[in-house]
């Protein structure tokens, strides 16, 4: 089974870190957004990318044509210029790296990745945003209802508290927005089947807009819904919050050893 992460949009809320790189190539512990991503899916088995470039797609084919290298031992001879790999801790992945244009919208990344998916079922997320969920399980939830698409359907964190103020503006009382006045939102994190491409209409399609729309107006969209760690990295608030997590050893999204 193949993963299709889309990893070229521009990232505007983070423009500190996104002027020089694509978003997913933001950095969590020394590592990019992008290889957390792929950790998560290989821990579950899943080690077939199909990734989907567009803005400043050339940092990431960068980064995995030397992949293999940064992660080895190598012995060189600086007189002739000859070098050996001694030794390998890189992952055994499969990675198609897929130029999808810079302006392409996310629905578009995925129908011009559609001829490297082999008619199969497929996994599908963005390039930004962690979770602890559990792949598997969402697989045979999928498996089970039959239908094309299924989404990860997750309850975010109220970011702010709430204020209440009386005729005289003054606070009442003051208390955390809990996440269930936010509802269920699109988690990433899909299981499509291949006719779900078919509900793209072309490059300026969002993916989050007609396409989701109309499966589910068809019936043709599920809700695997997680109660546990989800974070997209946003801006650079966010960053540093992955980063301190990480940093601590407390990084749910850390499934593999």
């Amino acid at each position: 089974m193949k993963a299709v992460i889309l990893a070229g949009g521009l990232g505007t809320r983070i423009a500190e870190e996104s002027d020089s790189k694509p978003k997913p190539m933001v950095e969590v512990g020394g590592r990019p957004l992008l290889w957390h991503i792929m950790k998560i899916y290989a821990h579950h088995g899943i080690n077939d990318f199909v990734i989907c470039l567009g803005y400043k797609g050339y940092v990431i084919k960068e980064f995995f044509f030397n992949y293999y290298r940064h992660m080895s031992d190598v012995r060189i001879d600086l007189h002739t210029g000859d070098h050996q790999i001694l030794n390998t801790h890189a992952e055994d992945w499969r990675i198609t790296l897929v130029d999808t244009g810079a302006e392409t919208m996310t629905g578009g990344r995925l129908k011009r990745a559609a001829k490297y998916l082999d008619n199969e079922t497929f996994c599908m997320t963005y390039g930004d945003g962690l979770s602890d969920v559990d792949i598997g399980a969402e697989l045979a939830f999928h498996r089970q209802h039959g239908k094309l698409a299924t989404v990860l359907a997750v309850q975010p964190p109220g970011r702010f508290g709430v204020l209440n103020v009386d005729a005289s503006q003054h606070v009442t009382s003051f208390e955390e927005k809990p996440s269930d006045e936010i509802g269920w939102i699109n988690g990433g994190f899909f299981v499509l089947e291949p006719a779900a491409i078919e509900f793209v209409a072309d490059d300026s399609t969002s993916w989050e807009r007609a396409p989701l729309m109309n499966l589910a107006c068809e019936g043709q969209l599920a809700a695997f819904q997680h109660g546990g760690f989800w974070q997209p990295c946003d801006t650079l608030r966010d960053k540093r919050e992955l980063e301190s997590l990480w940093t601590h050893g407390k990084a749910p999204w850390r499934v593999w050893k």
